[in-house]
C-alpha cells in the first residue's frame, strides 16, 4: 500500500512510555518466535524452527527492497505472499501494467471518432478508418481484466483492513466497475452510443498507478484555496472594468462612434470576453483600436486594466503557486526517507532474532547480513558499496542497530561517474600524442570546426534559397560536406587512442558526437557509392530511392544537430541543459497529470462539440479568400475561425482536439476557437474554453515555471562553485535526496518503532 503520511498515525504512547512490550508474532506457516525488545537495551530472545530462518531472511530482502523504491512496507510478510509480491513488483510486470495503461490511453485515437487520417481539416479530409465493432472492444476487455487482477493482487498483498483504509483502491474498484458495465452496454447497442462514460475514467488508471502523482494531486488541492483567492480577485478586477467599459462605450447616436460598442462592448458576455482575452494579451492591440482611433485617452482604460490585471495579478498567481510549490519536492521527499529508514529498520527487526537462541545485546550477524545483500534486487554499484561498508564489521561478527542503519546510508548517495584510467603506452612518441590528444583544446578546436561547418552550411542555404533543385550546386555542397565529415572521423578516432574505448564512451557527449560522425560518414559512403564519385555530372532527379538533394540534406540536418556538441563545454548552457534533463527525470508526476488533464478535456471536448463546425460542401482549401456567408447572419470578419483558416483545429476526434487545446493553452488567437464554437453552438461554449484557459495555461504553466526555478536555483547556486568541465558532473553527484539534505528532518528511534509496531501483518508487540 501506498501511504502518503507515515508518521501521521494516531499512537496514545508517550515516547517516555516506549520501555518494552512483549507478545508473540507468527512469523510463517511453519514457526512462531517470541520477542520483547526495550529501546533502551532490552534482549530479543527467539523459540523458533530452524527452517523458518530462510523465512527472516526473505522479509529482509523485501524490506530492503522497499526501502530502495520507497514502498510501503504495510504488506503481508508470510513466504507466500512475499513471493507473490516480489513477483508483482518485477520488472516485467511492472512494465506490463504501464504497457496496459497506455494501450487503454491510446485506444481512445482508434475509437469512433477515428484519428486515422493525413488531416484533421474537414474540408478535405478523406474518410478515416473505422474499426469494426467488437475490435477496440476487445483490447479493452482484455486491459480490463489486467486491472482486476491488479486489484485483486494489491487488495490481497495489504490486506481488507488496510484496503477499507485505501480511498485510492476504493476507487479503482468502482472505476472497473463502472468500464465493464459501460463496455457490456456498448456492446449491446452495437457500438452505435453516443457517449462512452469509461473514456472519461481511463486517466484514472494512469493516477492511480504513480504515488508521484498522488502527491501531487494532494499539493495541488492543499494550493487550490489560495490560487482561489486569486481568481476570485481576478474576477472581481474583470467584472469592474467590464461594468466601466460598457459605461465608457456605451451606444451613442453617431454610427461612426460605435465601432468599440459594436465590436466589443455590445453586451455583457461580449464585454467580459473581450476583457478575458485582453487578460491573456491574445487581442492586443485589437481590442482598443476602434476607441483609440477616436480619442487617444481611450488607451488609459486598456492600459490600466492590462497592468492590474496581467503584470500584477497574473504574476502574483505565479507567486502564489510558486511559494506553495517550491517545498513540493521536499515533502516528497521527507516522506519517502521515511519510507527508507522505516523498511531499514524493518529489516534490522526481522533480523536481530535470526542467529543465536540468546543474545544479551540486539544485533544482527554479518554473514546474515551478506545474504541479504546477495538476494536483494538493486544496482551493483550499490550493492559493493553496503557490502563493503559491512565488511568493516568482519573481526566482530555482528552489528548493532546504528551500525546496520549507516551502511545503508550508501543508498542516498547517487553514484559519481568515474572515468577509466587512460592507457598506458610504452613508446614515448604514443605517450606524447596521447598527452596532445586528451588535451581540452582538442574539444575546443572540435567545437570551432563544427560552428565553421554550420556557418558554410547556412551561407549555401543562404544562397540558394531562391534557385530550384535543377539550379543547386550540389557538387560543391557535398564535397566541403566530406571534408568536414573526415574532419570529424580524425577527431573520434584520436579521442578512442588518446582515453581508450571505454574511457571515449564514458563521456555523454563523446557518445552523441561518435554515433552521429558514424552515421555521417556511412551517408557519405552511400552517396558516393550511388552517383559515382568524383564525377560532378550529377542528376539531380535521379530515379534512386532518394534524390542528391534530399540525401544533401539529410546529412546537412544530422551536421547541425551534431553542433549540440557544445552544450556541455559552455557552462551557463550546460547548466540549462543538465536543469532540463533533471526536469525530465524527477517531474514526471506532473507531466502524467497533464496527460491526465488533456485526456479528460479532449473527451468533454468530443461530447460537447463534435461535428458543430462543418463547412458548406461547395467550399475548398483555395477558397479562403472568396468564401460566402457560413450563416445568414453572418460575415466573413478579419479575425474570425473561417477567415484565420483554422478548419483543422476541431473536436471531430481524439488527436484534433489534443491540437486545439494546446493552441487555446498557449493562448494566442485563442478567442477565435471560442467565439466560433458559442456561434455555432450556444454562448456557453465559452464556459469550456474558459476552464481549459484557467486549468492548462493559469494554474499548469505557472506550476511548471515555479518548479523549473526550483531546480534552476539549486544547480546555479552549486554551479558557482565548478568549473566548466565539472558542472556535467552535478548530474552524477546529486540526487533529488541530496538537493534537499540539509532540510530533511530524520525521523527518531521511537518514531519509527511505533510504526513499525502498528504493522497490520508483523503483529509485532514490543
Amino acid at each position: 500500500m501506498e501511504s502518503d503520511s507515515l508518521l501521521g498515525a494516531s499512537v496514545n504512547t508517550a515516547p517516555g512510555d516506549y520501555g518494552s512490550w512483549s507478545g508473540s508474532e507468527r512469523a510463517g506457516p511453519r514457526g512462531r518466535r517470541r520477542m520483547s525488545y526495550s529501546v533502551a537495551g532490552g534482549s530479543c530472545s527467539v523459540e523458533r524452527d530452524t527452517g523458518n530462518e530462510d523465512l527472516y531472511i526473505q522479509q529482509a530482502v523485501i524490506f530492503i527492497e522497499d526501502a530502495i523504491q520507497y514502498r510501503s512496507i504495510n504488506h503481508r510478510v508470510d513466504a507466500s505472499s512475499l513471493r507473490l509480491y516480489r513477483w508483482y513488483y518485477s520488472r516485467i510486470c511492472q512494465w506490463g501494467l504501464g504497457l496496459t495503461i497506455a494501450a487503454l490511453l491510446l485506444l481512445a485515437f482508434v475509437e469512433r471518432p477515428s484519428s486515422l487520417s493525413a488531416s484533421s481539416d474537414p474540408r478535405h479530409r478523406s474518410p478515416s478508418w473505422e474499426p469494426p465493432c467488437g475490435f477496440t472492444e476487445s483490447i479493452e476487455v482484455v486491459c480490463l481484466i489486467i486491472f482486476s487482477l491488479d486489484l485483486t493482487i494489491k487488495s490481497y498483498l495489504i490486506g481488507w483492513e488496510e484496503f477499507r483504509k485505501n480511498k485510492w483502491l476504493i476507487g479503482y474498484s468502482v472505476v472497473i466497475l463502472v468500464s465493464i458495465i459501460d463496455w457490456a452496454l456498448s456492446l449491446s447497442m452495437l457500438c452505435d452510443e453516443k457517449l462512452r462514460v469509461r473514456r472519461l475514467l481511463r486517466p484514472f488508471f494512469l493516477l492511480q498507478n504513480s504515488s508521484l502523482m498522488k502527491k501531487t494531486l494532494k499539493c495541488i488541492k492543499r494550493t487550490l484555496p489560495e490560487i482561489a483567492s486569486v481568481i476570485l480577485l481576478l474576477a472581481l478586477h474583470l467584472c469592474l472594468f467590464t461594468m466601466i467599459g460598457m459605461l465608457l462605450f456605451a451606444k451613442t447616436e453617431d454610427p461612426k462612434k460605435n465601432g468599440e460598442w459594436q465590436l466589443h462592448f455590445r453586451n455583457l458576455p461580449s464585454s467580459l470576453t473581450s476583457l478575458l482575452v485582453l487578460l491573456t494579451t491574445a487581442n492586443n492591440p485589437d481590442v482598443m483600436i476602434p476607441a483609440y482611433s477616436l480619442n487617444r485617452g481611450y488607451s488609459i482604460f486598456f492600459v490600466v486594466f492590462s497592468v492590474i490585471g496581467t503584470y500584477c495579478l497574473m504574476n502574483l498567481l505565479t507567486a502564489i503557486i510558486y511559494n506553495q510549490f517550491r517545498g513540493y519536492l521536499l515533502m516528497s521527499v521527507q516522506t519517502s526517507i521515511i519510507r527508507r529508514r522505516l523498511g531499514i529498520c524493518a529489516a534490522f527487526q526481522v533480523l536481530s532474532c535470526h542467529g543465536a537462541q540468546q543474545a544479551a545485546v540486539e544485533h544482527v550477524r554479518l554473514d546474515s547480513v551478506l545474504e541479504v545483500m546477495r538476494r536483494v534486487k538493486m544496482k551493483s554499484y550499490y550493492r559493493a558499496a553496503i557490502t563493503a561498508e559491512a565488511q568493516q564489521y568482519a573481526d566482530v561478527g555482528y552489528m548493532d542497530r546504528e551500525q546496520f542503519r549507516k551502511i545503508f546510508d550508501q543508498l542516498d548517495k547517487d553514484r559519481i561517474k568515474e572515468h577509466p584510467p587512460l592507457p598506458l603506452y610504452n613508446s614515448p612518441v604514443l605517450q606524447r600524442l596521447q598527452v596532445i590528444f586528451s588535451h581540452y583544446y582538442l574539444t575546443i578546436i572540435g567545437n570551432a570546426v563544427a560552428l565553421v561547418n554550420v556557418t558554410c552550411i547556412c551561407t549555401i542555404l543562404v544562397l540558394n534559397s531562391e534557385k530550384s533543385t535543377l539550379e543547386r550546386d550540389n557538387y560543391n555542397l557535398e564535397i566541403i560536406n566530406l571534408c568536414f565529415i573526415l574532419y570529424y572521423l580524425f577527431e573520434m578516432c584520436v579521442k578512442i587512442f588518446a582515453f581508450g574505448w571505454r574511457g571515449y564512451l564514458s563521456y555523454r557527449n563523446n557518445i552523441f558526437d561518435g554515433f552521429l560522425t558514424v552515421l555521417l560518414l556511412l551517408l557519405q559512403i552511400t552517396i558516393y557509392a550511388t552517383y559515382r564519385f568524383p564525377y560532378s555530372q550529377w542528376e539531380p532527379s535521379s530515379k534512386n530511392a532518394m534524390s542528391l538533394w534530399e540525401m544533401i540534406r539529410l546529412v546537412n540536418m544530422l551536421i547541425v544537430f551534431r553542433f549540440l556538441r557544445i552544450i556541455p563545454d559552455i557552462k551557463l548552457m550546460a547548466l540549462v541543459a543538465s536543469t532540463l534533463l533533471d526536469l525530465v527525470k524527477n517531474l514526471r508526476a506532473f507531466a502524467g497529470i497533464l496527460v491526465v488533464v488533456y485526456y479528460v478535456f479532449a473527451v468533454f471536448g468530443i461530447w460537447l462539440f463534435e461535428g458543430a463546425i462543418k463547412p458548406l460542401p461547395h467550399m475548398s482549401i483555395h477558397s479562403n479568400n472568396s468564401m460566402e456567408n457560413i450563416t445568414s447572419n453572418f460575415s466573413m470578419e478579419c479575425g474570425t475561425y473561417e477567415q484565420l483558416g483554422y478548419w483543422p483545429n476541431n473536436f471531430d476526434d481524439f488527436a484534433a482536439s489534443i491540437i486545439l487545446l494546446y493552441d487555446v493553452m498557449v493562448v494566442n488567437n485563442w478567442q477565435a476557437f471560442m467565439e466560433a464554437y458559442s456561434r455555432y453552438t450556444t454562448e456557453w461554449a465559452k464556459v469550456y474554453f474558459v476552464c481549459w484557459w484557467l486549468t492548462s495555461s493559469v494554474m499548469w504553466v505557472n506550476l511548471f515555471v515555479a518548479l523549473i526555478l526550483e531546480n534552476f536555483i539549486y544547480k546555479w547556486d552549486r554551479s558557482h562553485s565548478c568549473s566548466v568541465t565539472d558542472v556535467e558532473r552535478i548530474r552524477y553527484e546529486t540526487s533529488v535526496q541530496l538537493i534537499f539534505k540539509g532540510q530533511i528532518q530524520e525521523p527518531t528511534e521511537e518514531e519509527l518503532l511505533c510504526q513499525l509496531h502498528q504493522h497490520p501483518h508483523l503483529n509485532l508487540r514490543w
